[in-house]
């Protein structure tokens, strides 16, 4: 545990139309993410159990701070649980989202009913986003006055058309009418070693898991498998076809069943 301040996240909540008792289900977003991207999944599974998203630290409308440590953001997903009189919830986190919940996981596996992970391995990997900071910066320096400008500015450090729409999520008008970035940017790069690093928490989580990762995406590849059954020994892994890292975006319906399926075999 960690006995660093928690935050109070923003969240997105739907409750159940179909089994109000049914457990609920919390989402994390990935890096750059927030609760928003999640509305047309959460629309979905909400057929079936009241869900919440959430918005991390630094991410979406939630309170910016310094300390970015995977055990600090899972005592703050914790805290919303008590906040929502939460006792226990299927966990569901993607990319940065998914150490997140495998570090609540670890650190708290009575709360966790069972724990999904969207395209990411428990190890520690390279730097690889120089190009999207560059990019928030130069939106941040030019201060667009509408999204074409917005994109002109990210699309001098980031080809990709679709990751340029991504990132224009995190813009937000301010009083001059000028897009700025919602996020904590600054912050998010000072704990950018404690992102690309190791879940919080030791020994393994041993509740059902479920790792679905995009058949086309080199977060979690084979050679990877070995570090990531340590972690999660009991792990089903899930390869999308025709999907990279943002899997639930590039192929929703699968993932969206992937998901439902699981945590409806292991329901209370």
């Amino acid at each position: 545990m960690t006995d660093a301040a928690t935050v109070d996240l923003h969240y997105l909540e739907m409750d159940s139309e179909g089994a109000p008792d049914s457990t609920p289900l919390v989402v994390i977003h990935g890096l750059m993410g927030s609760a928003d991207n999640w509305r047309s999944h959460l629309k979905a599974w909400q057929r079936s159990r009241r869900v919440i998203a959430v918005d991390l630290r630094n991410h979406g409308r939630s309170p910016h701070s310094d300390d970015m440590r995977y055990a600090t953001m899972s005592q703050d997903v914790l805290a919303l649980f008590d906040k929502l009189s939460i006792t226990q919830a299927h966990v569901l986190g993607h990319s940065m989202g998914g150490k997140v919940a495998i570090s609540l996981a670890r650190l708290a596996p009575e709360r966790v009913v069972t724990l999904t992970v969207g395209d990411i391995a428990p190890v520690v990997y390279q730097h690889g986003h120089d190009d999207v900071f560059a990019a928030l910066k130069r939106v941040r320096e030019g201060q667009p006055k509408n999204r074409r400008e917005a994109d002109d500015l990210l699309a001098e450090h980031v080809d990709s058309r679709s990751t340029r729409l991504f990132l224009a999520t995190n813009l937000a008008r301010n009083e001059e009418d000028i897009l700025g970035l919602r996020i904590g940017l600054d912050e998010i790069q000072r704990g950018y070693g404690d992102i690309i690093g190791l879940p919080a928490g030791d020994g393994p989580f041993e509740g059902p898991t479920l790792v679905l990762r995009g058949a086309e995406s080199h977060y979690v590849t084979d050679d990877l498998l070995p570090a990531l059954r340590e972690v999660l020994p009991g792990a089903r892994v899930v390869t999308l076809k025709n999907a990279g890292h943002w899997l639930h975006a590039e192929q929703p319906e699968a993932f969206q069943q992937a998901v439902e399926a699981f945590i409806e075999h292991h329901e209370h």
